[in-house]
């Protein structure tokens, strides 16, 4: 954590003047990153991913269960402390101009109620920054939305009449009548909607499957991710075509390029 601060000093002061948001750029696992958080900042990325396990009382960041504990591994370290800084250091906002919400999804890989339980305890300290929800509508425009995936605690969410979270849907949550604010990104492995990998045209099967997924989606003003795509920028640039929202990768500078030079 001893560049944190040299990190949010650089971010604050000119740096990210210098960024355009990407509102379609999606960090999967940003955590391993060599700078979880700041890395997918200097691209644009406007949604990043972080893994969660609960572990003695703490949420630790990380893809499988750590072997060893560090305070500068947990949740509050790389992204709710940093993520609160630069906002009250840039008058409330990630890139200047951007009034779009930055998306922070968290993946749960311990018991869902237990590590919600302690996640909804640290997010008293940062209530400023979200954007809060009771049952189907905002009740503030907070610049950051979190919102849930891996061990959902769906029903727990569900009877909360003012929550600090949202979820992250799945395709068959769909028409449930969940709302954008308590679900506003639905996500799917990709290999579940579609098998073509990126070479010569989608076969029109499945683009019409996409596309109709996305459709649906929408229609309930939600976005759309798929995780585990191909990296490659036919696979990226058919999906923004079908509607897909969150173009999910682990190559930030790659789909950074894609998306600033891309024709419409």
């Amino acid at each position: 954590m001893k560049l944190l601060p040299l990190l949010l000093c650089l971010w604050t002061f000119g740096l990210n003047a210098q960024v355009s948001p990407l509102p379609n750029a999606h960090a999967h696992n940003d955590y391993e990153h060599e700078r979880p958080l700041f890395d997918a900042l200097e691209q644009g990325f406007t949604s990043v991913e972080a893994d969660v396990h609960l572990i003695d009382g703490e949420l630790y960041v990380s893809h499988n269960k750590p072997k060893t504990l560090h305070e500068e591994h947990t949740l509050a370290a790389l992204y709710l402390q940093p993520l609160q800084k630069l906002l009250a250091a840039n008058g409330g906002s990630i890139y200047p101009g951007y009034t779009e919400p930055f998306y922070l999804m968290i993946d749960i890989k311990t018991d869902a109620e237990a590590t919600y339980a302690i996640l909804r305890q640290q997010l008293k300290g940062y209530e400023s920054m979200l954007r809060i929800y009771e049952q189907d509508q905002w009740l503030t425009d907070g610049p950051c939305v979190i919102f849930l995936s891996g061990n959902r605690p769906v029903e727990k969410i569900k009877r909360e009449k003012r929550s600090l979270v949202s979820l992250d849907g799945r395709p068959e949550d769909i028409g449930k009548g969940f709302s954008a604010s308590m679900m506003p990104v639905i996500s799917q492995r990709y290999s579940k909607i579609l098998q073509w990998r990126g070479k010569g045209k989608i076969p029109k099967k499945q683009w019409k499957r996409v596309k109709q997924l996305a459709k649906n989606a929408e229609n309930e003003g939600k976005k759309l991710r798929l995780w585990a795509s191909p990296e490659d920028p036919n696979v990226w640039e058919t999906l923004l075509k079908a509607g897909a929202d969150l173009i999910n990768t682990d190559e930030l500078e790659g789909l950074k390029l894609f998306l600033r030079t891309r024709k419409r």
